[in-house]
């Protein structure tokens, strides 16, 4: 398998890559956020029936305030990612072999071999590969053409790499 195609300079390429990324990787921070909020929400509620309501109110409160601002971190880092990245446009290139996939952005490359990745998964417009527990790129499957695609998915199925 020989795969090669060409990532234009898009402004908005490295940006939709970085949403991406970051997403995968922030996503704990709004599940944390989300029981920080629940835990303080059932705190407020035992403050309202119980003697010791002045202390588990400002506990409460605390928990409320802190979980909404970790479900927030998420998307500001997100959309800060957006806006730096939009500067990062330059044309590049991806070539994927049986061994390995190599990247060229600009001036710079670098490559990940099939060995090290441990899951590939599947969103809308990429393919997250993980080396380890680690998101490490993306493949742009808008960029291929149909049949690479499909032969690579079917590379990636064969190897039991394609997860969720």
């Amino acid at each position: 398998m020989h795969i090669h195609f060409d990532v234009p300079a898009d402004p908005a390429y490295p940006g939709r890559v970085a949403a991406v990324l970051s997403g995968v990787r922030l996503r704990r921070y709004t599940v944390i956020g989300a029981w920080l909020v629940g835990l303080g929400v059932v705190g407020l509620a035992l403050a309202r029936v119980t003697e010791w309501g002045d202390k588990f109110s400002s506990l409460s409160t605390a928990l409320v305030v802190g979980g909404v601002l970790s479900m927030l971190y998420a998307p500001f880092v997100r959309y800060k990612a957006r806006r730096r990245s939009g500067d990062y446009a330059v044309e590049g290139d991806y070539d994927i072999t049986d061994d390995n996939i190599m990247m060229r952005s600009g001036s710079e490359s670098g490559g990940i071999a099939w060995e090290g990745v441990s899951r590939v998964v599947d969103t809308p417009e990429f393919w997250i590969v993980y080396v380890g527990r680690m998101p490490a790129t993306v493949i742009p499957r808008g960029l291929m053409s149909d049949e690479d695609a499909e032969t690579l998915r079917a590379f990636m199925a064969e190897r039991e790499l394609l997860g969720t």
